[in-house]
């Protein structure tokens, strides 16, 4: 494990890499290395039909598809990274054997179904007032939900309708629809002066305790207020992610600005919505048309 921890900070300090890539690359290549030094061969010294076979024994020990094809990009990054720091002449993960995945498409709510959602929350109360504006904040904008408890006060202009987010360093601007403005300003005037521990607390959103809202304090108000509507779908944050941006589609918006406002790096992966929707027509006419 020698390697890790320089692997580790060029991730850090050089890629920027979320804490979720962190973690996942990090685990991927350790697991590798475990099983090199089980065959008894150094990082330095494995050929590329090393990594194939690592790989061959990842899908004989039934792993999915998405799982091995992340991992082999897991270790073409650290290999880069050992040409980078002359430690090897060529990498031994380049080239190899593409594993095929199954791209599923993502759940999302139909139109009445947010409608529902959002109504559970009660602002007449401190903690629906605040779960409100969150909630309805998502699904104007669509942002992750890492994003979203990242907010910190100077990130909204309430005024002007909009909000900025940044993530990785590359900063967007979202608008918000008349519905999310009143709550938020419901929730500022009314409740987050009560909450908030500190007076110089930055954060948007916190929790009873007045600190900044975590993603596990989050989930809990996504599967409480669930439960409250009687929806049977599994809801997460990404759930009111996808349905914002299928929503945008399905009523004209076009891919660029729905790329642009997800903050998708690729168009490819704003793509996957148009298909999400034409699914939805295909059920429609399936279930509706008389010859159908």
């Amino acid at each position: 494990m020698e390697y890790l921890s320089g692997y580790e900070r060029f991730l850090t300090e050089e890629k920027k890499a979320s804490p979720n890539t962190l973690s996942s690359y990090l685990r991927d290549v350790r697991q590798y290395l475990d099983w090199l030094g089980e065959e008894g061969i150094s990082p330095t010294q494995a050929l590329h039909a090393d990594v194939e076979a690592y790989t061959r024994s990842m899908t004989a020990r039934g792993k999915s598809a998405a799982t091995v094809t992340r991992s082999q990009a897991s270790l073409k990054s650290f290999y880069s990274w050992m040409m980078e720091i002359g430690q090897i002449g060529e990498n031994p993960a380049r080239g190899l054997s593409q594993t095929k995945v199954e791209r599923k498409l993502p759940h999302i709510l139909t139109s009445r179904e947010v409608e529902l959602f959002l109504e559970q929350p009660d602002p007449s109360d401190a903690k629906g007032c605040r779960d409100k504006a969150m909630l309805e904040l998502l699904y104007a904008t669509g942002i992750r939900v890492s994003e979203l408890i990242g907010l910190n006060l100077d990130n909204i202009n309430l005024s002007a309708g909009f909000i900025r987010c940044a993530n990785r360093g590359k900063e967007r601007i979202i608008p918000l629809y008349q519905a999310a403005v009143r709550a938020l300003q419901n929730y500022l005037d009314r409740v987050r002066p009560q909450m908030v521990e500190h007076p110089d607390e930055k954060a948007l959103f916190v929790n009873m305790s007045g600190e900044r809202m975590s993603r596990q304090g989050f989930w809990k108000i996504i599967k409480h207020y669930q439960e409250k509507a009687g929806i049977q779908k599994d809801i997460t944050p990404h759930t009111l992610r996808h349905s914002f941006a299928a929503h945008l589609l399905e009523n004209g918006a076009d891919l660029h600005s729905i790329q642009e406002m997800l903050g998708h790096a690729d168009i490819s992966s704003t793509q996957i919505y148009t298909q999400v929707v034409s699914q939805k027509l295909k059920d429609v006419y399936n279930k509706d048309h008389p010859r159908a």
